[in-house]
């Protein structure tokens, strides 16, 4: 039986546990890493044969388990977990994002990563521990990886940075970072925070790298002890001796061949003729290598298409760094043309079109009364979401064809980045802006960065509705192109697609004039050190303000109607304990106002109560009857109801009093000493059930719900002044208990 090894350290005040070799011992290595009371199982696993796929084949993950939280599906059909939700996702591809960079690209066998999560506190964020293990696991493995790497989370909780902050803590920080790195570098980060200005993040990246060092000592401790070599042989696998002479051969005739081809891909005036001449270029090398060296296997045909990509990437850098000038003539801090336009879409609620260079963006607003809000029960997650934001990447966007088979990871991590950079200004007082927001981006055409031109046409798109967000937001992606012989590099402002492709980093940051809001960093290389980072912030603070110049321009402010074609939504503040009366016995009052006046209707626990409609007299209707459910019979007041009922004596058969409907929920009676100035002995010889009276309250109680009514204080005394009487005749206090009840 192989040894079981176990390891501590601690991180933020909490220890940090690891235990190796007790599970899944058919993988290539396994880790379980508990933090609190929250634990998760990573394994790595490596296929066993080289693929024949032309990129290193890497999956990543992360699978919920409802067990982990003690839950049960809430279907009544299905009971175990289905696809794997928006946040399982997400946290997948934070992980992926980390640990990519630091893989060989030409490592051509598929590898595995899974992380399980077993056990969740609801205090400890399982993405801390699920990237711990993961990180351990392909350090200890031989799978080759030049890890491993530390991760971290900060919060910033009442002028304090928290190491891994608890959930509760992290729902009022200000700003949230998750970095990953190794040693001094950074490698991944995700922030999101409430306008916050960049020193702020500089300093939080500072403690980040801090915490990160620690860690990786920690980690590097545990792989000198008990980690496996790594194979590193696998990089040229299945490659013969005669090819690897063959690839020299290549490598040389290729720098020659290609030697001005970039600067003919610099005249290309667009993507598509750019990409059509980079196939031109392809086509053109591959044939004449084919023609001076007929001898030339489909590994080296492969081997060599390969290597003029890398070659023209490596002009692209050389040119940039030591000219200044990227692939479409731009300086480095150079954003690419810009236009926006609003209310493009007729019948929508809101619409933006944003358009940078190449890449255009439709988003699209859409409002909904408060009952259309998502409702989230997931296993780390539970509660109700009025702001959504969804993206959208069809093939024709890059003009290609490709199934419409609804999102992929790609579409929920742009669409979830776009939604977090956007929610600090939506507004939170549901009494002044009770709507349910959706948005969509349509990817129209991309060249780059497609993600943060959806912040930009959604925050259009959300001033064109009406919804009164505080500021517009803005989005911008921050490259670099870096020469490792040198160390020399150029930061470039506003990436397209091929310096994506061709460069080292894409460091999203999106913002208002305030300070950022979200941050997206990915990058290539091994890490990126905090002057990068600085220097990077600073970039997209610059062009950030110009982005926003052009959108104030366009809609400087929230619209003060909402569309036509918007439901209107009234709201009403009630008692609480008045909820069971506007709901009714199983839901009947409730139930008949929403079917007689056509709206919805949505209640919360403070005695919010929220009508929507897009029919003004339905809407006046039911607010009408729900004011009126709740409304409070006061003393003096004046009403005209509707006699119901004459109550007469059990005993002697005498006319007592009458009942008046004051309201669709509340009744009073009339003395018969109240109905007229003068002595009567009938009621009916003045007033009959059906017939409308004008009556004023003359007592309340409002521990009885006892309404005593007078007709007569609202008639003209023709008989001279008459007293009321202070005692109360007989049998009226029975009959209006009875009545009461």
């Amino acid at each position: 039986m192989s040894e079981v090894h176990h390891f501590a350290t601690d991180v933020g005040g909490k220890s940090l546990r690891l235990q190796i070799g007790k599970l899944a011992k058919q993988s290539n290595a396994s880790v379980i890493a508990q933090y609190g009371d929250t634990m998760v199982l990573a394994t790595a696993v490596m296929g066993k044969q080289p693929t024949s796929l032309s990129y290193f084949p890497l999956l990543v993950d992360y699978e919920e388990r409802l067990y982990a939280a003690g839950k049960i599906k809430g279907s009544r059909f299905i009971k175990r977990e289905g696809k794997p939700s928006d946040e399982a996702i997400l946290s997948g591809r934070l992980i992926d994002r980390s640990l990519r960079p630091l893989f060989d690209q030409r490592l051509r066998r598929e590898v595995q990563v899974v992380i399980t999560i077993l056990s969740i506190d609801k205090v400890n964020d399982p993405d801390f521990p699920a990237m711990i293990a993961a990180s351990c696991a392909l350090a200890i493995s031989e799978i080759p990886w030049e890890g491993p790497i530390g991760a971290v989370a900060l919060g910033y909780v009442d002028g304090n940075w928290i190491v891994n902050p608890s959930m509760e803590q992290k729902a009022t920080a200000p700003l949230e970072l998750f970095v990953s790195g190794k040693g001094s570098d950074v490698i991944m980060i995700e922030a999101k925070g409430h306008e916050v200005e960049e020193k702020l993040i500089e300093e939080g990246l500072k403690k980040s790298v801090e915490e990160i060092q620690k860690m990786t000592k920690f980690f590097k401790d545990i792989q000198n002890k008990i980690g496996k070599p790594k194979e590193m042989q696998l990089f040229t696998e299945g490659v013969t001796d005669e090819e690897k002479q063959q690839q020299k051969i290549i490598d040389a005739k290729l720098t020659k061949l290609l030697k001005d081809q970039y600067a003919v891909l610099m005249q290309s005036p667009n993507k598509e003729v750019r990409n059509r001449e980079l196939q031109n270029i392809e086509t053109t090398c591959v044939a004449q290598l084919q023609k001076e060296l007929p001898e030339i296997t489909e590994t080296n045909i492969g081997y060599a298409k390969q290597e003029i990509n890398a070659i023209l990437e490596l002009h692209a850098t050389k040119y940039v760094i030591e000219k200044g000038v990227r692939i479409d003539e731009r300086k480095a801090s150079e954003i690419r043309e810009i236009s926006a336009e609003v209310s493009i879409i007729p019948r929508a609620h809101g619409s933006g079109l944003f358009t940078r260079g190449e890449t255009q963006i439709l988003s699209v607003a859409t409002l909904g009364a408060p009952g259309d809000k998502q409702v989230l029960d997931e296993m780390e997650i539970e509660g109700e979401k009025s702001f959504m934001h969804h993206y959208n990447f069809p093939g024709f966007s890059v003009g290609e064809v490709k199934p419409m088979r609804g999102p992929g990871r790609r579409e929920i991590g742009h669409g979830a980045l776009a939604e977090k950079a956007l929610l600090p200004v939506i507004p939170t007082d549901k009494s002044a802006f009770p709507y349910t927001i959706r948005l969509v981006s349509e990817t129209l055409s991309s060249n780059g960065s497609s993600s943060q031109a959806s912040i930009c046409a959604s925050s259009l798109a959300l001033m064109d509705a009406g919804v009164p967000i505080s500021a517009h937001v803005a989005g911008i992606a921050m490259g670099m192109m870096s020469d490792p012989k040198t160390g020399k590099h150029t930061l470039l402002t506003d990436i397209q697609g091929i310096e994506d492709h061709a460069g080292d980093m894409d460091f999203k940051i999106a913002g208002t004039r305030k300070g950022v809001t979200a941050i997206q960093l990915d990058i290539k290389l091994g890490g990126i050190t905090l002057d990068v980072c600085k220097e990077a912030l600073e970039g997209a603070k610059n062009a950030r303000a110009r982005i926003l110049d052009l959108m104030e321009s366009i809609i400087p402010a929230p619209r003060k109607e909402l569309s036509i074609y918007a439901p209107r939504i009234e709201s009403v503040r009630i008692n609480p304990d008045k909820i069971r009366e506007v709901i009714g016995a199983g839901g009947k009052t409730i139930n008949k106002i929403i079917e007689e006046t056509e709206v919805d209707i949505d209640i919360e626990d403070d005695g919010l109560v929220m009508i929507t409609s897009t029919n003004a007299e339905n809407l006046a209707r039911a607010k009408a009857w729900i004011e009126e459910i709740v409304k409070e019979i006061e003393a003096g007041e004046i009403y005209e109801g509707k006699i119901t009922q004459i109550i007469k004596d059990r005993n002697n058969g005498n006319d007592i009093g009458a009942i008046v409907q004051l309201t669709t929920m509340k009744d009073g009676m009339i003395h018969i000493s109240e109905i007229a100035h003068e002595r009567i002995r009938r009621i009916t010889d003045v007033v009959n059930i059906g017939d409308q009276v004008r009556v004023k309250v003359l007592r309340v109680d409002h521990n009885t719900g006892r309404v005593e009514l007078s007709r007569k204080e609202l008639l003209e005394n023709t008989q001279g002044t008459h007293d009321r009487p202070e005692r109360r005749r007989p049998g009226l206090r029975g009959k209006m208990d009875r009545r009461s009840r």
